[in-house]
């Protein structure tokens, strides 16, 4: 049996020596979260994973790392690039939130960033060239393995643009492709800030496409955007890869190629969650990250007796916790007859026990005012039911509502009440939301068709300054009931 065995042993060994591997590690959605949570998370936990890992890697990220914490909010996304520098990103593509603190805030940050930034589909509106410190792809050389990484940005900034424009992604890909496929490369992949998983309004990006169309010349694709996880999931033999948001985790990548033709064989993902007493802890880069922290943001402000979840507790209800709560502060404050709250402007829940300024950015980093708006119950419906399927987009107080869906998934038996008494087409209703909301900004878009005129400003508080002011009158703070949005 020995000799069997190692017969069997002495016929694979060619086979062995003639695959080689290439580590590729990946995050996305870094928001600025530069320190660990609960025990997990953080650039020093990264950089730890990094320093044990295997040597000559590639680290990419898919983008939104210049905005969502008060760390980056201060500084304009600068910050967000020192410890990505520091890190040793080898690149990243263009978020949505790179767009945060308007057009002039991106060159900076192009400026100062010591890895590329790619982006085969984003130039200068006037030009029609690609801006400075931007590039379609680089092809990088990890032991004698040539790998082209190709970036596509998210079409989509959080702030309306005029110095840029954005193609389609995949007219992008397909332009470039042949520039890189002439110089050879033995892998390809593609950054990328969309979604394989993205489930918003139910249509999905073109992240699938990829897979379906460039089998054999495109081998992995690492997305982002919608904060999914996504390992080992394959079209054709594309590997698609997500790996959460705020540093939580990295997806390590392993790809083989052929030692002696250098050709593709295959990729597989692995998700290493950072929790730190697990990883440890570069000193080096948690040093920086201290220098790198904002003063008096700690202070706490109030407690949560419970936490109060972005998750529902039971299947039917599609509404939360914390953006319930939300929405009753807004009402509070507004005196409108409904709050509407995105549930997208609330990132993180609120942790059980003492909450901190540091705690409300983190859970609400947008500094959007409260505006007030006349609308029929006529708009009210058609808004309710546009934003419910796949998934519930809003928080309401002052508003309930019940519906079915059909064998389609499409919303049917709608009904809704307004302060406990069944809406009217007609009447009118006085309603508050957010700024960015009712300016009609990403999933609230139904209110660009109500003039500017009949948006009424209401004063100088933000949401975050709502959360505050509720924290310091409630506390400790209890989690609000959900039901008020229930599929039946």
């Amino acid at each position: 049996m020995r000799k069997i065995s190692l017969l069997v042993a002495v016929l694979l060994l060619p086979l062995v020596l003639l695959a080689k591997t290439t580590t590729i590690y990946h995050t996305s959605d870094t928001h600025g979260f530069f320190y660990p949570k609960k025990g997990q998370g953080g650039f020093a936990a990264l950089a730890s994973v990094l320093n044990k890992g295997p040597k000559n890697y590639l680290l990419l990220d898919s983008g939104d790392f210049a905005n969502g914490t008060i760390e980056t909010k201060t500084s304009k996304g600068i910050k967000a690039i020192k410890l990505m520098n520091a890190v040793g990103y080898d690149a990243s593509t263009i978020g949505n939130h790179e767009f945060d603190f308007y057009d002039k805030a991106l060159a900076p940050m192009l400026e100062e960033a010591q890895f590329a930034i790619l982006a085969a589909n984003f130039f200068e509106a006037d030009t029609l060239k690609r801006p400075a410190h931007i590039l379609p792809y680089k092809i990088f050389n990890r032991n004698g393995v040539k790998v082209a990484v190709i970036g596509l940005a998210n079409r989509f900034p959080t702030r309306d643009t005029k110095k840029y424009t954005f193609t389609k992604p995949l007219d992008a890909l397909e332009q470039v492709l042949p520039e890189i496929e002439a110089q050879h490369p033995n892998i390809v992949v593609a950054i990328v800030h969309d979604s394989l998983k993205d489930d918003k309004h139910g249509t999905q990006p073109y992240v699938g496409e990829i897979g379906k169309k460039y089998s054999g010349r495109v081998h992995v694709v690492f997305g982002g955007h919608a904060h999914k996880i996504v390992q080992n999931e394959k079209i054709n033999d594309v590997l698609f890869v997500e790996s959460g948001c705020y540093v939580q985790n990295v997806s390590k990548v392993t790809v083989t190629t052929d030692d002696k033709t250098g050709k593709f064989v295959k990729a597989e993902s692995q998700l290493i969650p950072l929790i730190v007493k697990e990883t440890g802890e570069d000193k080096k880069i948690a040093a920086l990250a201290e220098t790198l922290r904002e003063p008096g943001v700690d202070e706490v402000v109030g407690e949560a007796e419970e936490t109060l979840a972005k998750s529902a507790p039971v299947a039917s209800h599609k509404d939360t916790q914390l953006d319930n709560w939300v929405a009753d502060l807004g009402k509070e404050y507004s005196g409108a007859e409904i709050f509407i709250h995105n549930k997208g402007g609330t990132r993180v829940p609120m942790q059980a026990g003492p909450v901190t300024k540091r705690d409300l950015i983190d859970i609400h980093p947008f500094d959007n005012k409260i505006v007030q708006v006349t609308v029929s119950g006529r708009f009210l419906k058609k808004f309710v039911k546009t934003n419910l399927v796949p998934r519930n987009l809003f928080a309401y107080s002052g508003l309930a509502a019940t519906y079915k869906l059909n064998k389609k998934g499409k919303v049917k038996d709608l009904h809704i009440w307004v302060n406990n008494r069944p809406i009217e087409n007609r009447r009118k209703y006085v309603i508050a939301t957010n700024a960015f909301i009712a300016d009609g900004g990403a999933e609230g878009f139904l209110f660009k068709k109500i003039p500017a005129s009949q948006k009424k400003p209401l004063g100088e508080k933000t949401i975050r300054d709502l959360l505050e002011d509720g924290l310091r009158k409630y506390s400790p703070v209890t989690p609000p009931a959900t039901g008020r949005i229930v599929e039946l």
